[in-house]
């Protein structure tokens, strides 16, 4: 029987203070010499017992060694293997808290390693499919105990705890143990349900506490102010129905409806409608109105209501302001039912400095680039993802496809132009050349070339939007021409020239006809999507009705004749939509319009 040395004191008290960064080593059931020892560490327990279940009359306790605090939580009780046998056994913990209360747990420290080693030698050379799978926190039954897996990336922490209301958020109770293989940390935790609230506490390299940090890969986080994760099942894959497919080809008539979901309609008392109020009233509406297509603003978790889901924290999980993960997938196949597509804007760009969340997440720089001349967003105060870094590149990858798993049509990738150049909105000198020399990020155009190419091999009918402002090649090119793979380009060239022309009065417009056939020389660079943005119409901006001149007949007929020339949206849905349904002013239209020439060419542009 291989004997342990007996316990180091500054271990113990390493592991009392949460400075301890190998907690199985310490923690769990020890043959020691011819005895088993078990250790736990519950700070608030009054008492402990061992308790075999095979017989329920068989308990032992465990005690705090005198030369230990009392109340300090370490309970330790050691039994000679003659009495329990020679083999490792499996045991519950019996536990009187200080409050009052008792239960039965089984013990995390009795589990062994949970994740293969050949999945997280995959994970850290970027070839995991689906690294959601493996990090974050997923309901399991192992030997006959419910639970929950929890596993984070924090290669640069000393040590990391899950805490929760299971735990009373106490670093000390659950400190998990560190895979070296891919720097991830793991740990079962029995006991713990879907619904429960948690979050990572970790340790940085000098021994500093960091804030809790939420977890990057929940599936469902805590309805704000609250910034907790949530535990949740694993979203079902819906396949796209069959019939999408064409309905989303290049060739077919695509009309979109964008909306922010949160103002698009409110509850009598002004509250958020959720995900079932919102199946039973916008795929109809929109239906109606004759559009294809509804495209969401990003209802990935954001903290803060005014940033309208552009500074987002939880790239996997709808934000709990509509609901929970259940009800999002209704909604999705209530927009299929009623024969619509369903776009998401998705934001890989930048991500805010919120202490929960991705910023120096273990006391490093993990997810965004170190130089703040690469890392950090000056227009937004806002830091960028270091896409350079494998497990960074697959967890926004990871990001993109898990929407598409859950049957959306397509993804609109927000502020591509930003990702692109890496002087963009910089001066000379506020800016670090590629390896090259150039301007050009190349990280994130390998990032973009592989997330389209995956879409395209594993999500057939589903489509990508890059909403792109400069006159970067390529971009709706496949990546095998050296494009990047997008289905489709956001013309927002065509929106701003064609929208400064329509604000003159008409005496003018004859002085500036330019504005309106410049697109018509680039049109066919791209496969292109003719839209208006809601960046047009807030700030201050005014309504699209408010920028046209004249009075308000003359406003209305300049927009009728506006969207007609943008496509094929009748002019009595542009009119009543904008005029007379005060909930559906937050939507905004865009469209791709169908004439000959554009089929001819396989690209859009207005030209019919």
């Amino acid at each position: 029987m291989h004997r342990k040395p007996m316990l180091d004191h500054a271990a113990i008290e390493a592991l009392l203070a949460g400075q301890h960064g190998d907690p199985f080593a310490l923690l769990g059931l020890h043959a020691c010499e011819d005895a088993w020892e078990l250790r736990v560490l519950l700070p608030s327990a009054i008492s402990v017992y061992l308790i075999l279940p095979q017989d329920a009359s068989a308990n032992f306790a465990l005690s705090t060694p005198p030369d230990l605090p009392a109340g300090c939580g370490w309970f330790v009780g050691r039994w000679p293997m003659r009495l329990l046998g020679r083999a490792r056994f499996d045991y519950r913990l019996r536990v009187q808290w200080a409050n009052g209360s008792q239960g039965e747990y089984a013990d995390a420290y009795a589990f062994g390693p949970q994740l293969a080693e050949d999945a997280l030698w995959a994970l850290a050379q970027g070839d995991c499919p689906q690294p959601q799978h493996l990090l974050g926190a997923h309901p399991l039954n192992i030997d006959g105990v419910d639970g929950v897996r929890f596993a984070v990336w924090a290669p640069n922490a000393r040590r990391a705890s899950v805490v929760g209301n299971f735990n009373d958020w106490d670093g000390r109770r659950h400190p998990m143990r560190l895979r070296h293989t891919a720097g991830v940390w793991e740990l079962f935790v029995p006991h713990v349900q879907i619904g429960d609230f948690y979050k990572f506490e970790l340790l940085d390299a000098q021994g500093h506490l960091l804030p809790l940090k939420a977890d990057p890969y929940a599936y469902a986080s805590e309805l704000r102010p609250g910034t907790a994760s949530r535990v949740a099942a694993r979203p079902l894959a819906q396949p796209l129905p069959a019939d999408r497919g064409q309905a989303n080809a290049r060739q077919a008539p695509i009309s979109i409806y964008e909306a922010h979901i949160g103002s698009w309609r409110r509850r009598g008392d002004g509250g958020f409608y959720d995900w079932d109020q919102l199946a039973a009233e916008l795929p109809d509406y929109v239906a109606e109105l004759g559009f294809t297509h509804i495209e969401l603003m990003p209802i990935s978790e954001y903290p803060f209501d005014g940033s309208w889901g552009y500074q987002t924290l939880g790239l996997f999980a709808p934000t709990a302001r509509h609901g929970d993960v259940r009800g999002f997938a209704r909604f999705v196949d209530a927009c299929h039912a009623r024969g619509l597509g369903l776009l998401l804007d998705w934001v890989p760009a930048h991500f805010p400095t919120d202490a929960h969340g991705l910023a120096q997440f273990d006391g490093t720089a993990l997810y965004e680039y170190a130089d703040p001349r690469e890392g950090f967003h000056q227009d937004w105060n806002t830091l960028i993802y270091n896409f350079g870094r494998t497990e960074v590149r697959e967890f926004l990858i990871a990001s993109a496809l898990s929407w598409l798993q859950r049957g959306v049509d397509g993804l609109r990738v927000d502020a591509v132009a930003s990702m692109l150049y890496r002087d963009y909105s910089r001066e000379h000198g506020e800016w670090i050349p590629n390896a090259f020399g150039g301007r050009e990020n190349l990280e994130a155009i390998a990032l973009f070339k592989r997330l389209n190419e995956r879409v395209g091999s594993e999500f057939p009918g589903a489509i990508t939007v890059a909403e792109e402002s400069t006159a970067f090649p390529g971009v709706s090119a496949p990546t095998f021409a050296g494009g990047l793979g997008f289905h489709f380009k956001w013309n927002m060239g065509w929106m701003n020239d064609t929208l400064r022309y329509m604000q003159q009065d008409p005496i003018h417009r004859r002085w500036h006809h330019d504005q309106l056939t410049f697109g018509l020389i680039y049109a066919f660079s791209e496969n292109f999507i003719l839209p208006i943005s809601h960046d047009e119409v807030v700030h201050g901006k005014g309504s699209m009705l408010g920028k046209m001149p004249g009075d308000e007949w003359q406003r209305f007929a300049n927009l009728r004749a506006y969207y007609g020339f943008m496509g094929d949206i009748p002019a009595r849905n542009c009119c009543s939509w904008d005029r007379n349904s005060p909930s559906a002013k937050n939507g905004i239209t865009t469209t791709r319009c169908r004439g000959n020439a554009c089929r001819m060419r396989d690209t859009w542009a207005c030209s019919s």
